[in-house]
């Protein structure tokens, strides 16, 4: 088995149903990620923490209102009996946080040793809770009825951006929003399927006019699927510009 040369990204991931991570991080890339040594996921339940003899993790919220909320003594038990090393996010998963987005993949990937994710569940956690944390993160614009899915796309998302997971390295640097545009067109193998044939410049062998055919569908593709990113990309491009003189 490789093993990798640096230490290994740690998450820990306090959640009241950890079995939902199991089969996902046994699968795919990230199972080889975590059995390589780039990533380790450690799965802490609160309710291991609650003291009562019933072991509740949820109650009715102060000041009447639907549903019931995660109490803050089992989620404060859990971070703080968690090891603490010198670069470390606590994230909350939260409709309220920030978007997902590949930037923030890219500052967790390199710039912490450990993130610790809370799942929320019900209608949320105490406010309290806060205090324990470092950063919200949300997956969109919308209501999941747990915080584990929205979890494990960032663990997904950190680690395959971790050195040794992808196998070519290069190919992480051309994939939508890593350059602020879509990901280009891809074919592969028959040239000729159902009528629909793979563009002629991609035979061609001519590797300069592929990477201009390239980067014009890049452009094309932003403006016309999400014209947000693109209006984004044109200032970037324009102040890269030099100065006229």
């Amino acid at each position: 088995m490789a093993v990798s040369l640096a230490a290994p990204l740690r998450f820990d991931v306090v959640s009241l149903f950890p079995d939902f991570f199991v089969s996902p991080l046994a699968s795919g890339l990230l199972g080889k990620a975590i059995d390589r040594g780039i990533a380790e996921v450690h799965l802490i339940n609160p309710r291991d923490f609650a003291t009562d003899k019933h072991h509740r993790v949820d109650d009715e919220p102060y000041g009447g209102g639907v549903g019931m909320l995660m109490k803050p003594e089992p989620i404060f038990a859990a971070v703080e009996a968690l090891p603490c090393l010198p670069r470390r996010e606590v994230i909350l998963m939260t409709p309220q946080g920030e978007p997902l987005q590949q930037p923030l993949l890219q500052t967790l990937a390199a710039d912490y040793d450990q993130i610790v994710i809370i799942c929320g569940h019900y209608e949320g956690v105490d406010e309290r809770v806060l205090h324990l944390v470092t950063r919200e993160v949300s997956l969109g614009d919308f209501v999941l009825t747990c915080g584990e899915i929205p979890a494990l796309a960032l663990i997904n998302g950190v680690t395959r951006l971790r050195p040794g997971t992808v196998g070519k390295a290069d190919s992480l640097k051309y994939e939508s929003f890593e350059a602020g545009l879509l990901d280009y067109p891809q074919y592969t193998r028959p040239a000729n399927f159902r009528s629909w044939q793979v563009p002629e410049i991609l035979r061609s062998g001519n590797h300069a006019a592929i990477a201009q055919w390239r980067q014009q569908q890049q452009q094309q593709r932003t403006q016309t699927r999400r014209p947000d990113l693109y209006q984004k990309w044109l200032e970037q491009q324009s102040n890269l510009e030099p100065p006229q003189s």
